[in-house]
């Protein structure tokens, strides 16, 4: 075991000897001669947290990252003490703590070393503001790689690299550019195959080194609060990724609508133009759910107003937009107007909602209205008044979603861009200053936002956008990347930061399509949307300073470019919603980085472009201009390109053609993928009939279709019917097995099944071991049939 060096180094203390040692059911506490407490905490078998005191003081135990249904309980634990160390076992990783100088060893039961203390915990007296600086050193392990963190605009694998977590409003930010508009303090290592997650969660500025000053050192460092990190063991990165998201909450499911494309802009108005462009989309036959109002739409930026003269009646305006299947998604933003004729300053003041000082004044600052007040919404009064403003807005107006921006908090024309670090806030009971609320302010704002819309919105589904977040900030909203810019650079980052999100925690997340700063033109919007249609969050929004970004705003071939992987979103809602299924049920990410997929494959590991979109569609976008096709990775297996229905065996890099109208997408062998008709907008058409696009596969592939009401809550309650395939092929046969579950009763009585691949021709067709005729089930030439969407085994035998 590592060996303990002096006590103090470079003004830095580190604990001592361990002089107390006890165990309280699921804890273990360690207590060193000079005052460092360790408290252990199993959570599950393979989730164990690790919390540090100086001075034997624990400070109460509270976290907004936690999500109050995150799963506990775990199968063995023991603990043992030899003379030199103490060594607590569960059911799939050992623990061994120092006696000496409170450093931890964490292997599997196996013995192999996951991950070890370097110096370990160690901290420094904060003398401007009290408390400590707590830090820790881990050593990296041989062939390190280091994913996660959030929105960091910077290479898919973090090795080498130092990044920060400050939630900062970063306009037009570039590439490395570091913080930005999310603190996810939460990174996975992968070495010798073997995966781990670490949450450190503290809501100070907290700073992340892998292996950038220290070839061997990985660390983590906060400017306050507590050493307080979770340690999620895998071996696989997916499990790793599923035990943080475990723990820090998945959302409820969305209205299906929410899915769909959305068009947004700085600003639409007035009403006569935001129906001038809802009016286009339809002419057009593009398909659109959402059309957004930024802060124009208020008088003089006063949050909860209208502006009476670019929107005379919102209420009727927002109505005539949903007939025609348009829903309206509104701006909300933290600054109150300092206005005493504005009725939301009045309530604020009079209750002494907004947060103040530390020498008692209003925290004040500017953005859009002017000098504006802003609300504590650490403080859960605070949260409850507030998510009660919405209710005019939702209930009366008729406004079907909130877009919570500048929640960082954004303050202008000063040189943090935020609230004064001096600024108090109640922090649910434990007061406390800016530097450890800011990082979740926006969270605490938007999860406010959220318990409004959904009260009003009801018996609908809340959708709810944030642009600011700390981790568990999924539980509540949506969220997209910031204000990008229109560049191919960015084209490259936005790849990058869904991917990043995605394995942590945040799959409900997108980009601003087209970029929000500057002015695309129509090769890169065209490049931007089809990346974008398969981000679980598909919008385009632009500054508007430049002209307009809509579909039609290029040249007809771009539009029709657009139109038609628009049209493709909407053809694979079924199986973009069955994904979204699965984040909320079983915490996996919707989009799924290449070494996510086969950690086991080296090359995998510094993969940056490629995904998989779901479980089985391979997605790589084109991020270059003039680009006839590109070279790409394609993962081991067998896949089908899914333009040409042509296999391709993975496991190295290929040359694939994809013109401007065309993206690299492959589909895995033996999958099932679910499709709708195309539709203008989500329940514009009765499904009359499933398509399943069926990809033959010599062996056994298993696919799943997730249908309910598309709103509602009734899925709750066992309305949802849910669809586990399991397909087996061999040489001269193909057998379906559909497994169900659900009470939900779809439209349609039908699947019309498209058979790809197939290696024989068809003779014969058995539905529930009954042989049955060809044309009963409407052969069309030798590839397509209709079938009862109620089959329990479909065997298709060929010769």
């Amino acid at each position: 075991m590592i060996t303990n060096t002096e006590l103090e180094y470079k003004g830095n203390l580190y604990p001592d000897q361990i002089v107390d040692f006890k165990k309280d059911s699921d804890k273990f506490y360690f207590t060193t001669q000079n005052g460092v407490i360790l408290e252990i905490t199993v959570i599950r078998n393979s989730t164990i947290r690790f919390r540090y005191a100086t001075d034997h003081v624990m400070e109460p135990d509270f976290s907004y990252a936690i999500s109050p249904d995150a799963p506990r309980g775990y199968k063995d634990l023991k603990a043992e003490e030899t003379d030199t160390e103490y060594l607590i076992s569960t059911a799939k990783v050992k623990v061994l703590v120092d006696k000496k100088s409170m450093r931890v060893q964490i292997s599997d039961l196996e013995g192999n070393i996951i991950n070890e203390d370097e110096l370990g915990f160690h901290y420094e007296e904060n003398y401007t503001y009290g408390g400590n600086s707590v830090k820790m050193s881990k050593i990296t392990q041989s062939g390190e790689s280091f994913y996660g963190m959030g929105d960091k605009a910077t290479h898919f694998n973090l090795k080498g690299k130092r990044v920060h977590n400050w939630v900062t409003d970063q306009y037009a930010f570039g590439k490395d550019q570091d913080p930005l508009y999310k603190a996810v303090p939460f990174y996975i290592g992968l070495h010798q195959n073997k995966a781990y997650g670490l949450f450190f969660d503290n809501t100070f500025k907290t700073h992340f080194d892998f292996a950038h000053e220290r070839r061997n050192v990985t660390s983590f460092w906060a400017e306050g609060g507590e050493m307080n990190y979770y340690f999620f063991y895998g071996p696989d990165m997916s499990r790793v990724v599923r035990s943080y998201t475990d723990l820090t909450g998945t959302p409820e499911l969305p209205p299906l609508w929410a899915l769909g494309y959305h068009q947004s802009k700085w600003s639409y108005f007035p009403e006569s133009r935001v129906k001038q462009i809802a009016s286009k989309f339809r002419k057009l036959k593009i398909p659109c759910d959402a059309i957004y109002l930024d802060i124009d739409y208020m008088d003089g930026f006063r949050c909860f107003t209208w502006d009476k003269t670019k929107f005379p009646d919102p209420k009727k305006m927002i109505s005539e937009l949903n007939e025609d299947g348009f829903k309206t998604v509104v701006m909300i933003d933290p600054g109150i107007k300092i206005d005493r004729d504005y009725w939301v300053y009045q309530e604020a003041i009079k209750n002494d909602y907004f947060c103040k000082r530390g020498d008692g004044p209003l925290m004040s600052g500017k953005v859009w209205p002017g000098q504006c007040n802003f609300p504590d919404y650490t403080n859960p009064e605070v949260r409850e008044w507030w998510a009660g403003l919405y209710k005019e807005l939702m209930s009366e107006v008729g406004a079907h979603a909130v877009w919570n921006d500048m929640n960082e908090p954004a303050v202008m024309e000063v040189p943090t861009k935020t609230a004064p670090l001096d600024t108090r806030h109640d922090f649910d009971g434990h007061p406390c200053s800016h530097r450890k609320a800011h990082n979740i302010y926006g969270m605490q704002m938007v999860r406010a936002t959220y318990e409004g819309v959904k009260k009003y919105v009801y018996p609908k589904r809340p959708f709810v956008i944030t642009r600011a977040g700390y981790s568990g900030t999924q539980r509540f909203a949506s969220t997209w990347t910031g204000d990008n810019v229109a560049t191919w650079e960015h084209l490259w980052i936005a790849n990058v930061q869904v991917q990043r999100m995605c394995v942590s925690g945040m799959s409900f997340v997108g980009t601003d399509i087209g970029g929000f700063a500057e002015q695309p033109n129509g090769e890169l919007f065209a490049r931007w949307i089809q990346l974008g249609i398969f981000h679980p969050f598909c919008r385009v929004h632009s500054s508007g300073d430049h002209g307009d970004q809509e579909p039609w705003s290029f040249d007809k071939e771009v539009t029709n470019i657009v139109r038609k992987f628009i049209e493709l979103r909407y053809q694979l809602l079924p199986y973009l919603y069955t994904s979204f299924y699965r984040y909320y049920k079983e915490s996996i990410p919707m989009i799924k980085p290449l070494v996510y997929h086969d950690q086991e494959d080296q090359q995998t590991h510094f993969r940056t472009d490629e995904f998989i979109f779901g479980e089985q569609i391979l997605v790589c976008p084109v991020q270059e201009p003039n680009a006839k096709g590109r070279r790409m990775y394609i993962p081991r297996g067998t896949w089908y390109d899914y333009w040409t229905n042509e296999t391709v065996e993975g496991g190295s890099e290929k040359w694939v053609d994809a013109d401007i109208d065309k993206i690299p997408i492959f589909i895995k062998e033996g999958a099932i993928i679910p499709k709708y008709p195309v539709q203008q907008y989500v329940g514009e058409l009765k499904i009359e009939e499933l398509q399943l696009d069926v990809y033959y596969k010599n062996g056994i592939e298993n696919s799943m279709i997730y249908e309910d009401a598309q709103d509602g809550y009734d899925y709750t309650k066992g309305e949802f019917s849910l669809r586990n395939f399991k397909l087996t092929g061999k040489e001269n046969e193909l057998i379906l097995q559909q497994f169900k579950d659900g009470n939900f009763i779809t439209t349609y009585e039908t699947f019309k099944l498209n058979l790809m691949g197939l290696p024989f021709k068809i003779k014969s067709i058995q539905l529930d071991n009954e042989s049955i005729a060809l044309k009963d089930v409407k052969m069309n030439g030798s590839n397509t049939i209709h079938v009862t969407k109620e089959f329990t085994t479909l065997h298709i035998i060929g010769k």
